[in-house]
């Protein structure tokens, strides 16, 4: 039997931007959590790095603020970039003083103080880290507090189908009334009635055959945006990072940026430095640069792998700040301290998303997107590195501040209707999904990848075409499942990555095509917007 929960604020995904907002909404809502797997898989989880913020004497915000925009290839809206990095200080303070154990060091007076790094893109040493494993202790922190708290319901192993919209149910106006919601491992279809909805469902890493992403990151928060009749903005650029770490049983395990940020250096198999050719910051080039000259130099050589080295470096330094990566290097038999990683570059991060304001709101009443499901024209073209958790912790609070603040006078969630299921069936064909699944995932790679042209974003459009219209037939007669729902939103954030490249007739940032190599300013600085009836690309950044 389907069960219906009440709630004032539902928040989908389990990250940093949605534990973050929960445990800053608890205190005043009745607050739901809906994540796929267990609450601490997320992207937020792997992050090595670690958050950007200006608290060294001697960086500045506007020094943060030109470096971002600086990455972002001219498409950051500065407006949003001041808002963020100028609250980073306030969000490591609110993560330290829930307990997060960042690295620190002795200053001046013997002062104990957050130990800074550097990574490519920064001009000054400004992120805060736990060592290599930032991610992981900013997670497992926040849900330490989540799950203690008496007002968040946690609902793990569940993963949300569709918005409910309120225009669909024939109410006569557009609000977002909540989710249906999958209970994996009870096989049923539940109703989720919320006040207000957070998508905070992170990136679509897993439409491509090589990621550092989790399993979970299949792109759910941007198709249901999307179905549900919001805009999405620069779906083209998709960051790669450079180093991934290549092995067969690594799978999806990155090598932090900070390796480079502490004087590694990227080799060619024969041993010979290469970066110095395609950028004057070497090693410490923004990430698109440096996956494209990976890239370029592996199909140059028909290599399979380039090398990263930074065991010219003393090896106790090695191991006290790259712990985690040193560790899973060992289990592997490779020795950092004494050999180089050998390393290909893998898909990251999606700097597009759904577009939302500076609170957080999208084009849907009662929803808010924030974290990497968003765009809100922070990152531009190309995200500076660790920009990422510092929009997640920026973004939840101001997202919460806003619902905080409209609650007054938000009237209660109607009755709304159980899903139908009436007229499907189980599937004999299961097959279908995993097929689709692995054809998807592998021509993403091969034609809209780190290096496009126009013929094979077009064959590729043509193939997820195709996959669309079978996956709509597939799901409109049978019973949804796990990977049903899955493939469905990855087919649909496939063709949005497709259409959005093909506008955009230029090369900048993430986005890099033979056919239109050089950046044109002049025509091309603007987003690319996606919506449900027309593809409008001509709303100028700064509009955003």
């Amino acid at each position: 039997m389907s069960h219906q929960y009440d709630l004032d604020v539902l928040i989908l995904g389990s990250g940093a931007a949605g534990l973050s907002a929960a445990l800053r909404l608890a205190e005043r809502h009745r607050v739901g959590v809906v994540t796929k797997g267990r609450l601490t898989e997320s992207n937020t989880l792997y992050a090595q790095g670690g958050i950007s913020a200006v608290l060294d004497e001697e960086d500045s915000v506007a020094s943060h603020v030109e470096d971002t925009i600086d990455a972002g290839a001219g498409l950051c809206n500065r407006d949003v970039v001041q808002y963020v990095v100028e609250r980073g200080h306030q969000c490591v303070r609110w993560l330290q003083d829930l307990g997060a154990p960042f690295t620190t060091r002795t200053g001046a007076g013997g002062r104990t103080e957050i130990h800074l790094t550097r990574e490519g893109g920064h001009s000054h040493r400004r992120v805060v880290h736990a060592a290599d494993a930032t991610g992981h202790a900013v997670e497992t922190t926040l849900e330490s507090h989540v799950r203690a708290h008496p007002n968040i319901r946690l609902f793990e192993n569940h993963l949300a189908i569709d918005l409910i919209l309120a225009a669909k149910l024939g109410l006569g106006y557009r609000r977002c009334l909540g989710a249906y919601v999958f209970d994996r491992a009870n096989q049923r279809v539940e109703t989720f009635g919320a006040r207000f909805t957070i998508l905070a469902t992170g990136g679509a890493g897993k439409v491509y055959l090589y990621t550092t992403n989790p399993d979970v990151a299949t792109g759910d928060g941007i198709a249901m945006a999307w179905r549900a009749g919001c805009r999405v903005a620069n779906m083209e650029f998709i960051q790669f990072h450079p180093t991934c770490l290549y092995h067969p049983k690594a799978k999806t395990f990155l090598i932090t940026e900070a390796v480079r940020g502490e004087g590694g250096r990227l080799l060619l198999p024969n041993g010979e430095p290469f970066m110095h050719r395609f950028d004057a910051r070497g090693e410490l080039a923004p990430r698109d640069i440096v996956a494209r000259a990976i890239d370029h130099e592996m199909k140059r050589l028909g290599a399979d792998c380039l090398y990263l080295d930074i065991s010219h470096k003393d090896a106790d330094f090695i191991r006290e700040h790259f712990p985690t990566v040193h560790g899973r290097c060992m289990e592997l038999g490779i020795d950092m301290t004494r050999q180089p990683i050998p390393i290909v570059p893998a898909t990251h991060f999606l700097c597009g998303g759904v577009v939302s304001d500076i609170n957080g709101r999208t084009d849907l009443p009662g929803l808010y997107a924030i974290g990497e499901v968003a765009c809100t024209g922070l990152h531009g073209a190309n995200r500076l590195a660790s920009n990422s958790l510092l929009e997640c912790c920026v973004m939840a609070a101001a997202c919460t501040d806003d619902i905080r603040n409209a609650q007054v006078g938000t009237s209660p969630v109607p009755a709304l209707p159980p899903w139908d299921e009436s007229q499907v069936t189980d599937s004999d064909e299961e097959v279908v999904v995993s097929h689709n699944w692995e054809e998807l995932r592998r021509f993403m790679w091969d034609y809209v990848g780190i290096v496009r042209t126009t013929k094979r974003m077009q064959r590729a459009l043509r193939r997820a075409q195709l996959l669309h219209a079978e996956i709509a037939e597939y799901y409109g007669n049978f019973r949804v499942t796990n990977d049903l729902i899955e493939l469905r939103n990855l087919v649909q954030v496939a063709e949005l990555i497709i259409h959005s490249a093909t506008l955009r007739r230029e090369s900048r940032g993430l986005h890099y095509t033979l056919d239109y190599p050089e950046r044109d300013d002049r025509t091309w600085l603007r987003d690319t917007i996606l919506c449900a009836d027309t593809l409008i690309s001509n709303r100028r950044a700064a509009s955003l």
